[in-house]
C-alpha cells in the first residue's frame, strides 16, 4: 500500500475521534509530566515511537509525555531506572519488548519484561525480514535455499546483534529448515543495512522498514510475520513462500512499575489507545514505514509469553554455543 493511500485511509477511519480524553481518563488525572524512559539512543525505530506518542499526545492527554533517554547495556540500563521509579504514573518504559525479553532470557538481568513490570499496552511491532543485495543471484527464498544447502556453512548472513530479535528470527528459520549458515553481527539497523549493500555477506535479517527508500538497492525476499506488510505488500511471508520460521518479532511495548495502581495503568492504557487511534500518530508512523499495532495490556502480554516459550530451544542452542 503507498504512503498517501494509507494515510488517506486511515486519516477517514480517524474522523470522529475525540480530541479531549476526559473520559477516558476519568478515574486517573495525571497532575505531572510522564517521563517515557527510552533505553535507546535517539534516532532509531523504537525511538520514533516514543517522539509520536508525545507529539500525538499533545491535546488528547492532560499533561506532556517527555521522553528521556536512558541508553546502555542492550536497553536494560533504561528498564532498570524505570523499574525503580515511583508506581505513581509518572514514568514508563516505552521499549523494544522482543529485544527486551530476549536479553533477559540470554544473561543475568537486573529486570525482566514479565517479572519486574505490569504491561501498559503494545502501540507498534517492529517486523524483521529476510533481505538481499540488488545484484544477488539469488531472486526468490528457493534460489537463497538450494545454495545454502549446496554450501552447508558457507554462506553468510547478517544481522543486527547476537541475542536480538533479528539474530533469533534468522537463526529461527535456518533451524527450522535444517540449514546452516554463518551469522555476521553488526551494530544496528543501519550497519546491517550498509553491509548487505555492500555485499559483504549473502542475506540479512533486518526490519522490513529498512529497505524504505532503498529500493533499488536491497530485495526483500520474506517477512517473519503472520500477514504481510502494511506497505511493502508484495513481500510474502516466510509461510506463503513455503517455508517454516518462529514467530519472532519486537512489539513496542510501554510498561510502568510493578506496583502502579490499577487505575493508573487503566489510565495510561486508554491514552495510548486514544493517541494511537490519532491521526497525528498514524501519520507520524506512516513516514517511516511503520503501522500503529495497538493491543492491551493483558493482550500484549500473552503475547510476550508465548513469544518466551517459541523461542525457548533457540535460546539454549545460543547459550550452549556461548
Amino acid at each position: 500500500m503507498e504512503r498517501r493511500t494509507f494515510l488517506k485511509t486511515s486519516a477517514l477511519a480517524s474522523v470522529g475521534l475525540a480530541l479531549s480524553g476526559t473520559a477516558a481518563f476519568a478515574e486517573w488525572k495525571p497532575r505531572r509530566p510522564v517521563n517515557i524512559i527510552l533505553p535507546y539512543k535517539a534516532g532509531g525505530g523504537t525511538d520514533s515511537y516514543a517522539r509520536a506518542v508525545s507529539s500525538a499526545g499533545d491535546g488528547l492527554f492532560p499533561v506532556p509525555f517527555v521522553v528521556v533517554n536512558k541508553p546502555g547495556s542492550s536497553g536494560i540500563t533504561g528498564a532498570v531506572e524505570a523499574s525503580r521509579s515511583r508506581p505513581d504514573g509518572t514514568t514508563v518504559l516505552l521499549t523494544s519488548a522482543g529485544s527486551f525479553l530476549l536479553t533477559s532470557l540470554l544473561r543475568d538481568t537486573d529486570v525482566t519484561p514479565l517479572d519486574s513490570f505490569r504491561i501498559v499496552a503494545q502501540i507498534g511491532k517492529l517486523t524483521t525480514s529476510l533481505m538481499v543485495p540488488m545484484n544477488s543471484p539469488y531472486q526468490s527464498l528457493d534460489d537463497l535455499v538450494a545454495d545454502i544447502k549446496a554450501r552447508p556453512g558457507e554462506v553468510r548472513w547478517a544481522h543486527t546483534g547476537n541475542g536480538g530479535f533479528h539474530h533469533v528470527a534468522g537463526q529461527g528459520f535456518l533451524d527450522s529448515n535444517d540449514l546452516e549458515a554463518v551469522g555476521v553481527p553488526f551494530k544496528g539497523g543501519s550497519a546491517t543495512r550498509a553491509a548487505l549493500i555492500g555485499e559483504q555477506v549473502d542475506f540479512g535479517m533486518i526490519g522490513i522498514q529498512q529497505a524504505a527508500g532503498f529500493e533499488n538497492e536491497l530485495r526483500p525476499l520474506a517477512l517473519n510475520s503472520d500477514q504481510r506488510d502494511a506497505f511493502m505488500t508484495e513481500v510474502p511471508t516466510f509461510a506463503e513462500a513455503g517455508y517454516d520460521a518462529v514467530d519472532v518479532s519486537s512489539p513496542i511495548i510501554m510498561f510502568a512499575p510493578k506496583d502502579t495502581p490499577d487505575d493508573v495503568v487503566a489510565g495510561l492504557e486508554a491514552a495510548m489507545k486514544e493517541i494511537t487511534e490519532s491521526e497525528a500518530f498514524i501519520n507520524a508512523m506512516a513516514e517511516r514505514g511503520n503501522a500503529p499495532v495497538f493491543l492491551p495490556g493483558p493482550e500484549a502480554e500473552a503475547n510476550l509469553r508465548s513469544m518466551k516459550d517459541n523461542v525457548s530451544s533457540i535460546i539454549g542452542a545460543l547459550k550452549s554455543q556461548g
